[in-house]
Formats: C-alpha cells, sequence, structure tokens
C-alpha cells in the first residue's frame, strides 16, 4: 500500500529533479553552502514536484489503463481511489509551496507555482491530448527545478538562472521522443497527439536535432561567463558532440527502435555526467 502512494510521486523523475535542483543550488552557492537553506530547498522542491505528478497521475487515470507501460499504475488498477489521492496531492502542493515560500525565499515559491501550473493545467489537462507541443511547452516545468536551487541562493533571475533553465529545456524534447518513438504504437492506441504520432517517426528525428545542438552553446556560456569552469566546458561539449552525432545519425538509421534506445540511454548519461561535472567544477571550488 505504501508502495502505491510512494509510485504516484513518480520518484524516479523526482531523484533526477532533485540532483538538478542540487546542481543549480551549487552553482550559485560556489561551494559555500547554507546547509539549512539547501536543505529547505530540495525539499520544497521535492514536495511541490510530487504533488504535480500525483495530479498527473489522478488526470491520466483512463488513459493509463490503455498503454501497457501505465496500465498497473495504482489509479489505473483501481487499488487506490480518487478522493484520497485527491487529498494526497493538495497536501504535497501546500506543504511544498510553504517550504518555498517561508523557507527559501518568495521568488523560489512563485517559481515552484509557475512549474505546477505548467505540468499539470497546460502540459497534462491541456497540451498532452491536443497538441504535439506538449513536450516542448511542458518543458518549461521541467526546467524548474535548477532554477528554483539557483535562486534559493541568487534571489533573482540573473544569467545563471536563465543558462540552466535552457540546460534543461533543451534537453528534454530528444529525451522523451526517443521514449515515445519506442512506444509510438501504445501513445497512438492511447489517444495521445505527439509528434511521432501526428507527425511520423522521421519528422520527430528531424525535429530533435536542434534541441540537442543547442546545449552546446548554452554549456559554452555557462563557462565564458564564469559560473563552471573549464573541466565542465571540455566534458559537456565532448558529451553534448557524441549525443548531437548520434542524433543526427537518426536520419539515416535504418532500425529506428533500436537508434532511440541509444538515443534516450544517452540523454539520461548525458543529463547525470553534465550535472556531475558542474558540480565538481564550479567557479569557486575550493581545489
Amino acid at each position: 500500500m505504501l508502495r502505491d502512494w510512494i509510485q504516484l510521486t513518480k520518484p524516479r523523475i523526482l531523484q533526477l529533479n532533485l540532483f538538478a535542483a542540487f546542481g543549480g543550488y551549487w552553482v550559485a552557492a560556489k561551494w559555500v553552502p547554507d546547509w539549512p537553506l539547501l536543505l529547505w530547498t530540495l525539499l520544497g522542491t521535492a514536495l511541490t514536484m510530487a504533488s504535480s505528478c500525483v495530479l498527473n497521475n489522478l488526470w491520466d487515470w483512463k488513459l493509463d489503463q490503455k498503454m501497457h507501460r501505465t496500465k498497473d499504475r495504482p489509479l489505473a488498477t483501481g487499488r487506490l481511489k480518487k478522493g484520497g489521492v485527491l487529498l494526497y496531492a493538495l497536501l504535497l502542493g501546500v506543504a511544498g509551496e510553504w517550504v518555498l515560500f517561508w523557507k527559501v525565499n518568495i521568488l523560489c515559491g512563485w517559481l515552484g507555482l509557475l512549474g505546477m501550473f505548467v505540468y499539470v493545467v497546460i502540459y497534462t489537462m491541456w497540451l498532452k491530448r491536443t497538441s504535439t507541443w506538449s513536450t516542448s511547452i511542458g518543458g518549461i516545468s521541467g526546467a524548474m527545478p535548477p532554477v528554483i536551487g539557483y535562486c534559493a541562493v541568487t534571489g533573482e533571475l540573473d544569467a545563471g538562472a536563465w543558462l540552466l533553465f535552457a540546460l534543461l529545456f533543451l534537453w528534454q524534447p530528444a529525451h522523451f521522443w526517443s521514449l515515445a518513438i519506442r512506444r509510438v504504437e501504445e501513445y497512438r492506441a492511447a489517444g495521445y497527439p505527439l509528434l511521432p504520432v501526428r507527425k511520423g517517426i522521421a519528422r520527430t528525428k528531424r525535429q530533435m536535432i536542434p534541441y540537442v545542438v543547442l546545449l552546446l552553446p548554452t554549456v559554452v556560456l555557462m563557462y565564458t561567463l564564469a559560473y563552471t569552469g573549464i573541466s565542465f566546458a571540455i566534458v559537456a561539449l565532448l558529451a553534448g558532440v557524441i549525443w548531437s552525432l548520434h542524433t543526427l545519425s537518426g536520419l539515416r538509421a535504418k532500425n529506428s527502435d533500436k537508434w532511440a534506445k541509444t538515443n534516450f540511454l544517452l540523454s539520461v548519461n548525458y543529463l547525470m555526467l553534465v550535472f556531475l561535472v558542474m558540480i565538481l567544477d564550479t567557479t569557486g571550488r575550493p581545489f
């Protein structure tokens, strides 16, 4: 039973985004963290994201029943009741926003609310069911965690915050579309108007390219504006070039499923590597 309640919060997504939030905080703190503030920031971010994920599950339970990947979710199987899940989501959201507004700062509170609104209302309730733009615009919410972490320290949206936003925003479409290509028939059967469903796999492969390629100048700017060191620039550029070349290879790949699987794995490893090196090579490090 407890496992079902935890599953509603999509813990894998939470882990990845909390790592990004920590990275954003560390870039701004420059190896001189306020540990209580960091803990409050991560807690508020986690609770806010968890609330959004629970509301996403609540809204999508009927569609989840139509897909093999999601048909065993607690609401899709009826193991949990919708009323209790709604209360759970509201409690998580209120707690998360209380922490961000009163224990972190007002800007982070508003950023948390913006992320929730985009993910729950714009993405889940509207675009996910009506438009191929759902992935791109929904990426606004996915890019909030590192910005919240960064702004917890700075209290303002400066160039560093926007670059962290760009890094996550640009990363998401190619990451998700790689998964969508592999499960395109499932999404088609469930009625999701994703890009590979509406426009085809070839068009989706082409549309991934600018997102991945634009990550290269983003990481260069993080170095040239002195948010990170040269080690970050080298590793992030190398990883970005490898991912870009593989994304470009999709244009001639004969086995799209195999290509998409590799591209998905590259996207996950790219993000983890880039944020790990960012944390270790943030300007101001004591070594």
